[in-house]
């Protein structure tokens, strides 16, 4: 059953949360900053490919889970851990 005029067409890109390399944007370009200040600043090369590899790949099996899951990580630790009475 539907209403005339509650009805909204939106793209699909509007709803999902933007990934890069299966990873939530803000996780990927973190990781990627550290790993290349690792092997190009500090001349860690192979340190630097690791943490990139592994960190991605972390960050990328947290979001097959929760797309969301910066933004709830975030939110989670602005609260307090008890609460005050």
């Amino acid at each position: 059953m539907k209403s005339e005029g509650f009805e909204i067409i939106l793209h699909r890109s509007l709803t999902e949360p933007i990934m890069l390399g299966g990873a939530p944007r803000a996780a990927a370009i973190l990781i990627g900053t550290l790993a290349a200040v690792l092997a190009l600043g500090l001349r860690l090369w192979i340190v630097g490919l690791v943490v990139w590899i592994v960190g991605h790949g972390i960050a990328v099996w947290f979001a097959k889970h929760d797309p969301a899951f910066v933004e709830v990580t975030a939110r989670h630790m602005k609260h307090k851990g008890w609460l005050a009475c």
